[in-house]
């Protein structure tokens, strides 16, 4: 028979709570399964809109051809709750800047996230014990407080980052000025760092006004949150992680990636799927020889001009190394389709590559055939890579990739940078110099042998009581004790 302490344990409750994009939501979920494995129960909150791009279709009961958003719904034994954005239609909502959009869930989300709490954990048997948001909803913090709930934040991006922007947003350190932009950046735990290494939040040419502010009043008020756990794990960040015990410790509980790339079953990962990958290159993988095939996707967001992708497709042509290469670009709506490259290229190269609009990354970079990764150096990617024991050619261009770059060089030691000119273009021949260093020159080797064992002690620290491992029992246990 259960003790009474147990059927306590068994009504304890945590949110995940996230902004409505996959590279968001994917960390928090797979955090949120270790957190069941240990015994509590979780509910992941997010917006109304990741139901219909997601769920909708996906969820057996629930599809349908209206905008009707159920109550709640259970995926992989976590309970996901929706609440509105703030934004009335999709057409307001598409057509709005991200300043506009951070403006109005901020005013919003508040309220709503507030109602979801009240309905669903207040006056019952269940316990909310603790909110986990991420970085890009840090109002969730104060809805916690209004309430008594501790909350946590996940840091989804290295734990350097984490030190870097506490260190420039709390003024610790010297950082680039308007009268001193070159100057070099010297901080504990880390390489010393250049301009072209920092992330450019940081920087006086920095042209983004929203992710700054926000990160400032995150940084400013990090007292709120009681943890602050990280998606990275301590063997990889060691150095920055001790060089912040003493000033605002971090948690490691990473790294929080499909569960395939840590040796388990793909079929038990929690994580989303906004885009539709194309299942087809891994039979194209299969026929290719191991560590020849170059791996190149610069996640969602980036978008290389035309003369850009040429110059990559040049080399890749000239190095006579096959390559699978992910190209996810809109169409202009009313217009025909217009192909990712040209076609003289596509026609030269066919029997050497194919090009995809999406991929499945993680069976792609678990692939034997996959010898390095060349990628925008997004931390989610990046991870992934690692995990996968990848060696990268990183082409960086903004936020924390320039950062995460410096890591994979002068920390890691598992790739190169290409190298970019005043108007960060990257030429042929860098592009072609770039490959050649990572599979065949004389770094190659220890670039593949500290791949390899980083990809090893990602395996350990997510094992039982491996690091991350002990730090999210130790995490659990304060959640308990606190409700004692």
């Amino acid at each position: 028979m259960a003790s009474s302490d147990d059927n306590k344990q068994e009504e304890v409750h945590v949110m995940l709570v996230a902004f409505s994009a996959q590279g968001h939501i994917n960390p928090l979920l797979r955090l949120g399964k270790s957190l069941l494995t240990k015994g509590l129960h979780v509910t992941l909150a997010t917006t109304e809109l990741v139901y219909h791009r997601v769920f909708k279709h996906t969820t057996t009961g629930h599809e349908d051809n209206n905008n009707t958003v159920p109550t709640s719904i259970t995926t992989n034994g976590i309970q996901v709750l929706f609440f509105p954005d703030g934004f009335p239609t999709d057409e307001e909502r598409n057509g709005t800047g991200l300043d506009k959009y951070m403006d109005v869930i901020g005013k919003h989300g508040p309220i709503n996230l507030s109602n979801l709490i009240k309905n669903h954990f207040l006056g019952g048997s269940k316990k909310l014990a603790c909110i986990i948001n991420n970085p890009f909803v840090p109002w969730v913090a104060d809805t916690a407080a209004e309430f008594n709930i501790p909350c946590a934040c996940l840091w989804i991006q290295p734990c350097a980052l984490f030190a870097i922007y506490y260190r420039f947003y709390n003024n610790l350190n010297h950082f680039p000025t308007l009268t001193d932009p070159d100057v070099s950046v010297e901080l504990p735990g880390l390489p010393l760092l250049q301009t072209q290494d920092l992330p450019t939040f940081v920087l006086p040419s920095n042209p983004f006004g929203t992710f700054p502010k926000l990160l400032s009043e995150l940084f400013q008020d990090i007292k709120k949150f009681k943890w602050v756990l990280t998606n990275s794990y301590y063997e990889l960040e060691k150095d920055v992680i001790d060089s912040m015990s003493d000033v605002f410790p971090v948690t490691t509980v990473g790294p929080l990636v499909p569960s395939s790339l840590l040796g388990e079953d793909e079929n038990s990962d929690v994580g989303i799927e906004m885009w539709k990958p194309q299942d087809s290159c891994v039979d194209w993988l299969n026929l290719k020889p191991d560590s020849s095939v170059i791996y190149i996707s610069f996640g969602s967001l980036t978008v290389l001009s035309s003369e850009q992708k040429e110059s990559i497709a040049k080399a890749l042509k000239k190095t006579k190394h096959p390559f699978l290469w992910v190209i996810k670009e809109g169409t202009v709506v009313g217009e025909e389709p217009k192909p990712p490259l040209p076609k003289e290229f596509m026609e030269e190269t066919k029997e050497q590559g194919i090009v995809v609009p999406w991929s499945p990354q993680t069976k792609v970079l678990a692939h034997p055939a996959v010898a390095c990764f060349l990628t925008h150096c997004g931390w989610n990617s990046m991870l992934e890579a690692v995990t996968a024991g990848k060696p990268m050619i990183c082409f960086p261009k903004w936020t924390d990739q320039p950062t995460n770059a410096k890591l994979v060089i002068d920390v890691f030691r598992t790739g190169v940078r290409l190298k970019q000119d005043s108007d960060e273009f990257v030429a042929t021949e860098e592009v072609e110099k770039a490959i050649e260093q990572v599979l065949r020159g004389p770094s190659s080797e220890e670039f593949k042998k500290n791949a390899a064992e980083l990809k090893r002690a990602a395996r350990e620290a997510v094992a039982q009581g491996g690091s991350s491992d002990r730090n999210i029992c130790a995490f659990v246990d304060e959640i308990l004790d606190n409700i004692k």
